[in-house]
């Protein structure tokens, strides 16, 4: 199962809860931190599709309040130039704001690659094949970007990469010179941002792709998401045997900065998670994270808040005016019974209940990031 949809539900959820909001942003005082580490993130979520500003606005307060400092934004191109050369910056700029008022650097998830899928493009760009796509443009939207929001010192080009070159190896070369001439270009105007592509290492050791990602392993830094699960999406690792496979990520990319995008733990019992073994993992990822320290780029936690069972995944994902569709390789891959349980894991995900309860993987990732300052 791909699961390139924990990338886009965040940014669905968030493009959701924003639309509904019409106020300005506060004009509180920014309330920062004593102490923050700019290496260690939380991707920011509300519990609830909607919110309203202000609640919004202590989310982040109270998300921030464990001293992490960064988020990850999801911005999608179709979203945010919806017509060429007009941007709409309505729902960024409360994200951004909201990061910036807390104090936190973002890592911008911008996705030429989404797993199996290109874009979402705007409809004015069509569906280019890799080929096709206007490097001038692509330079120029990442560039207005990075000019409008200068936290953001990290990027993601490609996001579960190792899904799109499965089956289309041929086309890496085509990929290459097309990161290759972008990164140049946008590096001229952007020194001091960090660009990279991300894989999934669950699927990356499951499937055997680990020469996909070193072919691609360029840029700056390698990112990888990870899940303890199986193609069911089912938990069938320890947090020891997870550890286990984070280290093997060292053997992967021996000489470049690793960035850890979303790493996560499911509570839900549906799928074999639960409260304990997200905490060990907690304490287990920051001892790991200590012993690589200079080895790693950033890492964040996939995510802060539970959300609703069942409304975390649809087979069929709206982002902006188009429609992303959920699958695998097989039949399998794309049956309601992984669906489900991808909707279980994700939806508890969380390191704070539906209802507003801290789960103890809260006070670990709260105690661990202390520590680290």
């Amino acid at each position: 199962m791909d699961k390139k949809i924990l990338g886009i539900t965040a940014g669905v959820a968030v493009i959701i809860a924003l639309s509904v909001l019409v106020l300005n942003l506060p004009t509180s005082e920014v309330i920062i931190p004593q102490k923050t580490n700019e290496k260690i993130g939380l991707v920011i979520n509300s519990p609830t599709p909607s919110v309203s500003l202000q609640q919004l606005d202590e989310i982040f307060t109270d998300a921030s309040s464990t001293g992490i400092g960064r988020s990850n934004v999801y911005l999608f191109w179709n979203v945010i130039e919806p017509v060429e050369g007009n941007f709409d910056w309505s729902q960024s700029d409360i994200l951004m704001g909201l990061n910036e008022k807390n104090n936190l650097k973002v890592t911008l998830y911008f996705s030429i690659i989404n797993g199996e899928t290109l874009g979402p493009f705007p409809k004015w760009i069509g569906k280019p094949t890799l080929n096709g796509i206007n490097q001038d443009e692509l330079v120029n939207t990442l560039d207005m970007i990075l000019s409008r929001y200068h936290i953001v010192d990290s990027v993601i080009i490609a996001g579960e990469t190792e899904s799109q070159f499965r089956y289309n190896e041929a086309f890496i070369p085509v990929y290459k010179e097309l990161f290759s001439n972008v990164y140049d270009r946008i590096k001229e105007k952007h020194p001091d941002v960090q660009f990279g592509n991300s894989f999934a290492l669950h699927q990356v050791l499951d499937k055997n792709l680990k020469h996909i990602v070193n072919d691609l392993a360029i840029g700056d830094f390698v990112a990888f998401s990870y899940t303890p699960t199986d193609i069911l999406n089912e938990i069938v690792k320890t947090p020891d045997d997870a550890i286990d496979d984070l280290e093997k990520i060292f053997e992967i990319i021996p000489n470049k900065k690793i960035g850890f995008f979303e790493m996560s733990w499911s509570t839900s019992e549906f799928v074999g998670g639960d409260l304990i073994s997200q905490k060990n993992f907690l304490e287990k990822l920051f001892n790991f994270y200590a012993q690589n320290e200079s080895e790693i780029e950033f890492l964040t936690w996939y995510r802060y808040y539970d959300q609703k069972e069942d409304s975390c995944v649809t087979k069929q994902q709206k982002i902006g005016d188009q429609t992303i569709v959920v699958g695998g390789g097989s039949s399998m891959g794309t049956s309601e019974h992984v669906i489900e349980r991808l909707n279980h894991y994700i939806c508890n995900a969380g390191i704070v209940d539906i209802n507003e309860n801290f789960k103890p993987g809260w006070n670990e990732f709260k105690n661990q990031i202390q520590m680290t300052n």
